[in-house]
Order: C-alpha cells, then sequence, then structure tokens
C-alpha cells in the first residue's frame, strides 16, 4: 500500500475585523479635514506654551520655595497639559457641526458604516492631534529648564492620566457638538467647561490649599486626578497631590485608584456621545 503524504499547508491570516476598514477610512478622512496646515495643529498650543514657557517660570520666581522636592516651574508646566487636553479636544468638537451644517454628514449617514465608527474616527484624530501637542508641549518646557524625573513606570501613570482625560474630554466635546445648534453657542460654552474646572484642579497650587467647600468639589473633577497622575509620574514621585485627594499612604494604590476615576470618566462620556449622536442622526 502506498502512503499518500500531503504538505503541511500554511494557516490562513486572520482577517482583519469588519470595522477596521472604514474606521480606517473615516479616520483618514477626519485627519484630511482637520490638520491640513501647521496653523490647525499649533494655534492650540500657544496658551499652554505661553503658561509653560513665560508664566511658569514667572511664578516659580514670585513662589519661590513650594513644597520639599517639587520644583513649582515643573509642578506649573505639567498643568498646562491640564489646560492643553480639554482646550485642543473641545476645538476639535468645531469640526463636527461644521460637518453637520455644510459637511458631508448626511452622505456618511447614508452609508453602510455603524454610527459608532463616526464618532470613533473623530476621537481617533482628535487623540492623535492631542498626543502631538502634548509632547512639544513637554518638550519646550524641558527646554525652558522644567525638571522631569522620567522613568518607564512614571511615563506610564503620565500617559494613562493624558489619555483617559483627553478620551472624556473628547466625549464631552462630541456631545455638546451634537446638543447645540450653532458654532457660535458651542464657543461660548468652550470656555466653562475647558478652562474654568482647571483653576480648581490644583493646576497652580494644591487642593488642599482650597477652601474645604472648593477642595472636595476639586476631589471630583476628573482634571484633578489626572494632573495628580501626570504629576505622579515626571514630578511628585512620593504622591504628595494624589495624596491631597485620597489622604491614604501608598502612592501606588491612590494612582489606582485616580487612574480608575478617569478611566470611567472616559468609558462614560464616551459611551454617552455615540448615543446623542445616534439620536440626533434620526432627526
Amino acid at each position: 500500500m502506498a502512503a499518500t503524504l500531503t504538505a503541511p499547508t500554511a494557516r490562513a491570516a486572520r482577517p482583519a475585523p469588519r470595522w477596521f476598514a472604514p474606521l480606517a477610512t473615516l479616520t483618514r478622512r477626519r485627519f484630511a479635514l482637520t490638520a491640513r496646515t501647521p496653523r490647525e495643529l499649533f494655534v492650540p498650543l500657544l496658551t499652554p506654551i505661553l503658561f509653560a514657557l513665560v508664566i511658569a517660570p514667572a511664578l516659580a520666581k514670585t513662589v519661590g520655595s513650594f513644597r520639599p522636592g517639587i520644583d513649582y516651574m515643573t509642578f506649573v508646566a505639567l498643568a498646562t497639559a491640564g489646560l492643553l487636553i480639554p482646550l485642543s479636544t473641545m476645538f476639535s468638537g468645531i469640526g463636527v457641526i461644521v460637518d453637520r451644517e455644510s459637511g458631508a454628514r448626511r452622505d456618511l449617514l447614508a452609508a453602510p458604516v455603524p454610527r459608532p465608527l463616526l464618532v470613533l474616527g473623530n476621537l481617533a484624530v482628535a487623540f492623535a492631534i492631542t498626543a502631538l501637542q502634548i509632547v512639544v508641549l513637554i518638550a519646550a518646557a524641558a527646554l525652558r529648564g522644567a525638571e522631569f524625573h522620567v522613568t518607564t513606570t512614571g511615563a506610564l501613570w503620565f500617559a494613562g492620566g493624558a489619555a483617559f482625560l483627553a478620551v472624556g474630554m473628547y466625549g464631552v466635546a462630541e456631545t455638546l457638538a451634537n446638543r447645540v445648534p450653532s458654532v457660535e453657542e458651542y464657543i461660548a460654552a468652550v470656555p466653562a467647561i475647558a478652562i474654568v474646572p482647571w483653576f480648581f484642579a490644583g493646576s497652580l497650587f494644591p487642593v488642599s490649599s482650597l477652601p474645604a467647600g472648593l477642595a472636595w468639589i476639586a476631589r471630583f473633577l476628573p482634571l484633578t486626578h489626572a494632573l495628580a497622575l501626570m504629576r505622579y509620574g515626571l514630578l511628585d514621585t512620593n504622591g504628595t497631590g494624589l495624596r491631597d485627594i485620597w489622604g491614604m499612604h501608598d502612592p501606588t494604590v491612590m494612582a489606582l485608584l485616580s487612574l480608575a476615576v478617569v478611566a470611567a470618566f472616559a468609558a462614560l462620556m464616551v459611551t454617552v456621545s455615540i448615543r446623542v449622536f445616534t439620536r440626533a442622526a434620526v432627526r
């Protein structure tokens, strides 16, 4: 009897998920609309860079000694990341309104594409642009003299806090953009959402320096937790800012709790933004 040997066949490559191709297309489209010129990338950086390069060193000279082991200039320089992220992501929402009023939104809604992918495509672009701006901001602050203590673990804490804050704030931007009727009304709401919380989130001074009532309100702001995480990652290795929030002794536990708060904020706002967009699309 003759034995028949069959050559082993190569394992077939797994096909890409069905949502990947349309998501990539929607992301490229939003990139083409949002980042057509360098001006659109770097104009949102002007105010935070002004804080990091001019105001932070001036405040450091005025304040002098701040907290043992914490350089006040670096403290404020990291706070500018907490200002840049909400500003950048909220301004991304303007493109949603323009797309709704005079863009291709109707055509996209008629295409056989799951509607959540329209939100996620916009989110991917806003996240990428914000990440680039954060890198430029940190590099500029370092060149100006900010003293960052960079380790692999610390960089991960910083990235986690910044990333979840950016995702959550874009969820806020998408939700607001699908609720307000005009660009003018949207722009009028941006300072209250993106700038006002920054002054109460421990940006220029510790949360513990606030009056008791405001300090408790600040502890419920996602920005407060994100700033404490970013400082814990690149500056405050003892977790002083986290201790102002949680009052515990283990900085790792407090960092995990704050990361959970910012992650829950991001998940909640993305879910809300998708639901609001889906309802607005059928009107």
